[in-house]
């Protein structure tokens, strides 16, 4: 017989968005310090850079959204179970190039892994549709991470293990604990369709699916979330004006820097430049992993590539494809191309 802990484990793969929906419209969803300890945390709550007000829970508990810790692979060119549309994480790390499918990481958000002798974490939040590597080293120490089952501006809340600091996974920065205010290295990644993936790196090694199976790789818990007008009642914020709060939004992190355009805007200019030697790219289309409940089967987003233009030619940037209210969130001021001024 499954204990509490166990049933509330496997929620989230057995009711998706209904789970989510109870959980934000029953008053469950503000928490603090003595909930998150009751809950098994042992972070150091006297140490925040945010209101802990604006930190709510999800749904699942503490590690209830499994990290994957010991990840296996594949050979690209040997894989019959992603379809050629299915969106991967393609990451490359010094000279190595792995790929991570979203219809595994929309079901455990956390990779942790290791690239040569880089330990690299993986991540992904379905919620904001944002894909993001870090270096797991901060100074002499290389962090493990996993889902508190918390959200900020409906972000993942990670935890690594070592101090029981929570890290906010769109900005890459602790936000309350022991490590507060300092910040993650992020790793220049993308999203691409796995076909234009095996195509360039036919013999690159791919996450697998965890053996035994657990989640249902291949569905999507958030069914025709990306097609939403608004996202989840588990937002709490305020909303962006002159644009469609769930419109993909490409934001560029170059270096203290930041530029932002509406992926639509690209798609219609094919090339946007900034500063002069930051330039976006479309490079093509892939699949929605938030839309249809097969996740091969979702509509056709796009392809994005961000570089920085050098005399010795080209730098892959820091990027991410968000909704326009992740990006409203955490830089209210930043303009964003393709948005109609009013």
């Amino acid at each position: 017989m499954q204990t509490v802990k166990q049933r509330c484990r496997n929620s989230l793969g057995r009711l998706g968005l209904a789970f989510l929906l109870t959980i934000a419209t029953t008053g469950l969803a503000a928490a603090d310090p003595k909930q998150w300890k009751r809950a098994g945390f042992t972070t150091d709550f006297t140490k925040a850079i945010v209101d802990l007000k604006t930190i709510f829970s999800g749904g699942p508990p503490k590690d209830g959204i499994p990290s994957i810790d010991a990840p296996r692979f594949e050979t690209a060119r040997d894989i019959s179970w992603l379809d050629d549309r299915e969106p991967v994480i393609r990451l490359e790390v010094t000279g190595t190039i792995k790929a991570y499918p979203l219809q595994i990481l929309i079901w455990h958000e956390i990779v942790n892994d290791r690239i040569g002798n880089v330990p690299v974490a993986i991540t992904y939040c379905p919620l904001c549709n944002s894909s993001i590597a870090f270096d797991r080293r901060l100074g002499e120490e290389t962090l493990d991470f996993g889902t508190t089952g918390l959200l900020r501006n409906s972000d993942l809340v990670m935890y690594d293990r070592q101090s029981e600091t929570w890290w906010q996974q769109f900005t890459g920065e602790a936000i309350v604990g022991t490590h507060a205010g300092r910040k993650l290295k992020m790793l220049p990644s993308r999203v691409l369709s796995f076909g234009a993936f095996r195509k360039a790196h036919p013999e690159a090694e791919v996450l697998a699916r965890p053996d035994p199976p657990r989640r249902d790789y291949g569905l999507n818990p958030y069914i025709g979330y990306d097609s939403r007008r608004a996202p989840y009642p588990l937002y709490q914020g305020d909303l962006p004006e002159n644009i469609n709060p769930m419109a993909r939004v490409v934001i560029v992190r170059d270096a203290e820097r930041f530029h932002a355009a509406t992926v639509a805007y690209l798609r219609e200019n094919g090339t946007l430049a900034f500063n002069g030697s930051v330039e976006l790219r479309w490079t093509g289309e892939q699949a929605s992993v938030l839309d249809n409940r097969s996740t091969r089967a979702g509509r056709s987003v796009g392809t994005v590539l961000a570089v920085r233009k050098t005399a010795a030619g080209e730098e892959p940037l820091v990027h991410d494809v968000t909704f326009a209210f992740v990006v409203h969130a955490f830089h209210p001021g930043l303009a964003i191309l393709g948005v109609k001024q009013p």
